[in-house]
């Protein structure tokens, strides 16, 4: 293994500074930009990240305007790319450097690893490409690369295995290229040495590759299935206003804390199983019940809508549509978490994709009636 590191170093290298790519985060050191971008590149593609990434930083361009900023501006500033909690996760610790360090996002180990939702991976990558210090940073990619060159057959979903992964990827980094040589390491697992089809001839550590060369490229890196998300199934209730609340619907606001907190859905409720969701009177009769024990009186229909599905980690939301009408319209103004919204003032609220994507559907479609 180790006459293979210094090629391997080496090689990497000057690919990636003849091929990398033109990426907003990477003109600048600054160690904020480069914290946003590794956040947002968590579990979602670049391309789906750029635009968001551009926006945000517009509009918050400095720790202390996203510290400053109220949640909900955040949150609307995030919404589609899922997985909420590191928006809130982010500028708590943004919060936490404004107070602590004067605005300054921390430069050694330690501090910067005690924010709230740097994990080993943001850390290393902060200190590596802001700060040039030779600290591994290892997602996915880099033990997928590591774990084929070096033909290594641990399971990289053990904690151990990432911990020796870290250990080789930081004896391979060339004294003072810390930042290019992470950001290689990501950019040749992104493009070339990807999950199911890498692109072996083109790949510029190919001749020493371990995995190559004994045809395992493919094969590996070695890593257990993860538990099946559990499915979920769901009635919500697309309640149409009438009179003044003409053309709008009757919306709640998620609580404070938990999944996908105080942002804005449909009213739904959660039944045992498939065999109940299939039931469409079983719907019907829930989301009145659920509604009334909040002295929202509805009448809902039997009749389905829309179906969508919300995939989270570890579940998957399948949902039903049944149309209703509020039978006393005027409840909703004493309940603080519930609002009729119109499409004039959608945009004001911040909504799951799966509402958003429902919501946006319905306005079109009454809009062209």
């Amino acid at each position: 293994m180790d006459e293979n590191k210094p090629f391997f170093s080496t090689e990497l290298l000057k690919w990636y500074q003849k091929e990398r790519r033109d990426l907003p985060w990477r003109r600048s050191r600054d160690p904020y930009h480069i914290w946003v971008s590794e956040i947002m590149l968590q579990q979602t593609r670049v391309d789906t990240v750029i635009p968001y990434f551009n926006r945000f930083v517009d509009r918050f361009p400095t720790v202390h305007e996203l510290a400053a900023a109220p949640e909900d501006e955040v949150l609307k500033h995030w919404e589609g790319l899922g997985y909420y909690s590191r928006a809130r996760n982010l500028q708590f610790a943004v919060r936490e450097v404004v107070e602590q360090y004067d605005g300054k996002v921390p430069s050694n180990k330690k501090d910067v690893s005690g924010l709230k939702g740097v994990g080993p991976y943001t850390a290393g990558a902060i200190l590596s490409i802001a700060y040039n210090q030779p600290e591994p940073a290892v997602d996915g990619n880099v033990m997928r690369v590591l774990s084929r060159y070096f033909c290594l057959e641990d399971d990289i979903a053990r904690p151990s295995t990432r911990i020796a992964i870290e250990h080789l990827a930081q004896e391979l980094i060339p004294h003072g290229h810390a930042a290019d040589f992470n950001q290689a390491l990501m950019e040749l697992g992104a493009i070339i040495c990807t999950p199911k089809s890498p692109t072996c001839p083109v790949c510029p550590v190919n001749d020493l590759c371990e995995g190559r060369i004994q045809g395992r490229e493919r094969e590996l890196p070695v890593k257990t299935k993860a538990k099946k998300a559990k499915p979920v199934f769901r009635f919500a209730a697309l309640v149409e206003g009438t009179g003044v609340n003409v053309n709008k619907v009757l919306v709640r606001q998620r609580p404070d804390t938990g999944l996908l907190a105080r942002m804005w859905e449909l009213p739904h409720i959660e039944v045992q199983d498939a065999e109940a969701w299939l039931a469409l009177s079983t719907g019907k009769m829930g989301l009145e019940e659920a509604l009334a024990e909040e002295d929202i009186r509805i009448e809902a229909t039997e009749h389905v809508i829309g179906e969508a599905q919300h995939i989270f980690t570890h579940l998957v939301w399948n949902i039903k549509v049944l149309p209703a009408i509020a039978l006393e319209e005027g409840h909703v103004a004493n309940h603080t978490a519930y609002a009729w919204v119109g499409p004039d003032d959608f945009e004001n609220y911040v909504w799951p994709n799966v509402f958003r994507k429902l919501l946006t559907e319905y306005f079109i479609l009454t809009k062209n009636k």
